[in-house]
């Protein structure tokens, strides 16, 4: 190697690290909220066709159980009928009409504006989900009860990850046995801990009154609530198959009514409470959900609501849960699928792992997981981050990790764009004819080095030589490290002092102030 093409590699090398270390600009970001996907397609045309159809004959001829009085009322009155055993039949032309009327293309917002998301089209947003009840305990092992601290811990590490673009409930707080304590508590500890969008759940409608009064305070009033509502409302409204869920219908009046975005969830399980055919376990999901989609649209005509289709996956050996399988990634695809199908704003699982570590197992199962969920052009990617054991864990360093690896799952949409600068003819020339032979430092490459490549926060890409230097670690160690900086240094103060006293005067908060500040 001549000492012209040393010279060269290593201004190549130092003006690399120049571009790297510099602020990245956020019209030239690789990956970013809201890149298109849809070019995975599992579906054919006329499957959805197929499954449209289906979910409308479910409707019209086994129709939905357990209406409350107001539920009833709202759909008999709209012209549904009952069946002698007090099933609401829905006919089709209800559904078909609501689907000409219901809100589309609502934005979701959050406390600071500048992480507000366009979840409609193909646009991919991924963030948490879940109610585990147990923390993986990084430093033994185990499995221990997740706190209300864990909840506010999840809420600051999100909002510093990236490429987690929203925050709903990862756990329960199972330190609060008393249900309004926790729902109340839960929604403080999600809205103090992140500025970004969140999603939440309350078990009865007077714990949703009271999380409201404090959303309220935050917002400055009712009415700016309303015009800029920034959590909202994750709602079991069903329970498979096919039965509406009395308390969670009550409160997600409640909700409808106070302009809050409500996610119609359907969790159906393969197998368990829907059919084991994954056609079957989407028609399931897709009637459940059109049956509250017209249900908040009676309750109020165009109100948001996110196409919550759920449908989870079981190992049918033994029955248990299985969010990591590849079942479980087609089966969310398709959701996206039937979500585009309605253009409407659509959300299912994508990310969980059956793993009870962030190890290899959950590596694999989360990676194919988010990139089809992603490639699919699913709008509101849940539970993608941080899940473990099919949801009964959660993870600090699971929501380190997996930031690394929706980001490169988002690359993956983004995809390769093809024009006359990228097709590279005159950098070609350059190195080339006269050049070095290599394209180290050249301009193009300076350029594209982050307008065209996603790098991992904690993943490894160094030698062996390089990585023992630095002590060997593995990535569940560095995700540690992160998340040891981020909990001692990371405390959100976008709402003030004041309005916290306020809302602590009128709510019983659990959630020590003294812990929600830096130490002296």
């Amino acid at each position: 190697m001549t000492a012209e093409v040393v010279k060269s590699r290593r201004g190549g090398r130092k003006a690399r690290v120049a571009v790297r270390e510099a602020p990245l600009a956020e019209d030239i970001r690789p990956i970013k909220p809201g890149l298109e996907g849809g070019n995975y397609k599992p579906l054919s045309q006329s499957d959805m066709d197929k499954i449209n159809e289906a979910a409308l004959k479910a409707l019209e001829t086994i129709g939905m159980s357990n209406a409350i009085s107001s539920c009833r009322e709202l759909f008999l009155n709209a012209g549904a009928t009952e069946t002698a055993d007090g099933r609401i039949l829905i006919p089709r032309s209800m559904v078909e009409d609501t689907l000409s009327k219901c809100a589309r293309r609502f934005p979701l917002h959050a406390q600071d504006p500048k992480f507000d998301l366009e979840p409609w089209g193909s646009k991919v947003h991924f963030g948490t989900a879940g109610a585990a009840v147990h923390m993986v305990d990084h430093d033994t092992r185990d499995y221990r009860e997740s706190t209300l601290k864990d909840l506010y811990n999840m809420a600051r590490i999100v909002d510093k990850m990236e490429n987690i673009h929203f925050f709903q409930r990862t756990v329960v707080p199972r330190d609060l046995p008393d249900a309004m304590e926790m729902d109340v508590n839960t929604t403080y500890a999600s809205v103090m801990g992140t500025k970004k969008h969140v999603g939440a759940s309350w078990v009865l409608p007077e714990h949703l009154e009271a999380s409201l009064k404090m959303l309220y305070e935050i917002a400055g009033g009712e009415d700016k609530w309303r015009e800029r509502p920034f959590v909202s409302m994750s709602c079991c409204f069903v329970v498979p198959p096919m039965k509406f869920a009395e308390d969670a219908c009550a409160t997600m009046e409640v909700g409808v009514r106070a302009g809050m975005p409500i996610l119609l969830l359907s969790a159906g399980q393969a197998g368990a409470t829907s059919p084991a055919a994954l056609a079957g376990s989407l028609v399931q999901a897709v009637a459940e959900v059109l049956a509250g989609l017209v249900y908040v649209n009676l309750i109020k005509p165009g109100a948001p609501a996110i196409f919550g289709t759920w449908p989870f996956v079981s190992d049918l050996r033994t029955g248990a849960m299985s969010g990591g399988s590849g079942e479980q990634a087609l089966l969310t695809a398709g959701c996206a699928q039937m979500a585009q199908y309605y253009d409407l704003t659509g959300g299912a699982p994508g990310g969980i792992t059956d793993s009870k570590l962030v190890d290899a197992q959950a590596g694999y199962e989360k990676g194919y997981n988010h990139t089809l969920a992603a490639n699919s052009g699913l709008n509101m990617v849940y539970e993608s981050a941080g899940m473990h054991a099919s949801l009964l864990g959660a993870s600090l360093e699971g929501l380190v990790v997996d930031n690394d690896s929706i980001g490169a799952a988002l690359r993956t949409v983004r995809g390769i764009k093809v024009d006359e600068d990228s097709l590279s003819l005159e950098a070609i020339r350059d190195v080339c004819i006269g050049g070095p032979g290599h394209y180290l430092g050249h301009d193009q490459t300076i350029q594209r080095m982050q307008s065209d490549y996603a790098y991992p926060e904690i993943g490894d890409r160094s030698s062996p030589k390089e990585w023992a230097e630095f002590g060997s670690t593995s990535i569940e160690e560095r995700a540690h490290k992160k998340v040891d900086e981020i909990l001692s240094s990371h405390f959100p103060d976008h709402v003030s002092d004041e309005i916290d006293q306020k809302i602590r005067s009128e709510l019983p908060i659990k959630l020590d102030r003294e812990y929600m500040k830096p130490k002296a």
